[in-house]
């Protein structure tokens, strides 16, 4: 369980914690707030079973906020959703791939936040189970590697289009290491992100 990151080395972790209960394993990142969790995975013959949300447990991993609202997308390989996070109503995402394999990145864009402009990025799929939770203020992206993918989050505010922000996939400043070999699919709306630098300091989440 390992999450690459950019701008400041390979990507330490800063601990972790495994939940007696269940045996899931809460792993802080260098990113404040962003945390890999590998829920525990019963498998047999039929396939396997997972327990993906229990709030009072999810509490022992940093995960406190109220969830009110979830997505699920379906993309084929090559489709890249991103970046986007929301401000004002900044949301909290908690992401899991339920089929195939998608490399997940995260971005801070909190202004004041100490790893402001840092990426993470980790691999989510239908086999490890992994799943991500992305701190309010934190831009989100992923990119699906395999045939297709069905990606699915819980969200701590409401959509809400007219507060979107779309940070450029490609910055370079942010010079994120999208996996090789693969040519992204890209929405009109997600082409034409800005990147980070053009982004007035109201337009982003602040870090509290």
């Amino acid at each position: 369980m390992s999450v690459a990151a950019g701008r400041a080395g390979p990507g330490q972790t800063a601990g972790s914690a495994a939940d007696a209960r269940t045996g899931a394993l809460a792993r802080t990142t260098d990113i404040p707030g962003l945390v890999l969790i590998a829920p525990k995975v019963y498998r047999d013959a039929r396939g396997f079973f997972r327990e993906i949300w229990h709030a009072d447990r999810y509490v022992e991993a940093g995960i406190a906020e109220p969830f009110v609202q979830d997505n699920v997308s379906y993309s084929q390989r090559g489709v890249l959703r991103g970046l986007h996070f929301q401000e004002p109503g900044a949301q909290g995402k908690l992401v899991t791939a339920v089929l195939g394999d998608v490399y997940d990145v995260a971005v801070d864009v909190r202004v004041g936040s100490p790893t402001f402009g840092r990426w993470a990025g980790v691999h989510l799929t239908g086999e490890n189970g992994l799943q991500l939770y992305l701190p309010p203020g934190v831009a989100h992206g992923f990119i699906v590697l395999s045939d297709v993918a069905l990606f699915a989050y819980k969200c701590t505010a409401y959509y809400a289009p007219a507060a979107e922000g779309v940070l450029r996939w490609d910055d370079p400043d942010l010079g994120i290491a999208w996996p090789a070999g693969i040519t992204p699919t890209v929405s009109p709306r997600d082409a034409a992100g800005r990147r980070l630098r053009d982004f007035a300091p109201h337009e982003l989440p602040r870090w509290t």
